[in-house]
């Protein structure tokens, strides 16, 4: 693994673990030891090396498949404006107001869709919704658009926050 792969395959961890939530120290304390704070600083550097199998037992320790914790080609770093797969996307709930979705019929699917993803995660009083790219991806198939243009479309609607 060159340098370049290492920092990208770091920035993928380090996007991973503030994903979950977690400190370094956190990811030290939730792993009672397993996992050094140091040494996870030292792979989300690139300074250090990681093996395919700690790789694997990290990706399990986050609950996330191995593919997610791999740069894509493209780098992951979202250059086209829409981050790679293991991406997400915070969505302003609040766009979805049904007095505000008069004026934007357009955003009615992606108010359905967040209302879905709501329920089956039992989250009932949050503001802001985090999905994934693979979930907007699915979403843009099914309304029939493009995922670059829905999220250009979404941003100028003020409905998505930011990518996270």
């Amino acid at each position: 693994m060159n340098t370049d792969q290492a920092a990208a395959l770091g920035v993928r961890l380090r996007r991973i673990r503030h994903q979950q939530g977690m400190s370094l120290a956190d990811v030290q304390a939730r792993s009672d030891g397993r996992w050094k704070a140091v040494v996870i600083g030292a792979y989300e550097r690139g300074d250090r090396a990681i093996t395919i199998g700690r790789l694997q037992e990290l990706a399990e320790f986050y609950g996330v498949p191995l593919v997610d914790l791999l740069p894509r080609p493209n780098n992951g770093d979202g250059a086209n404006g829409v981050p790679d797969g293991a991406g997400r996307y915070v969505l302003d709930l609040t766009t979805f107001d049904p007095t505000r979705l008069t004026a934007r019929p357009h955003l009615l699917p992606v108010a359905r869709f967040a209302a879905q993803v709501r329920a089956r995660r039992g989250d009932h009083n949050g503001r802001v919704l985090t999905v994934r790219t693979s979930d907007l991806e699915a979403l843009a198939l099914t309304i029939g658009q493009d995922l670059e243009v829905l999220v250009k479309r979404l941003r100028a609607d003020g409905a998505l926050l930011e990518a996270a």
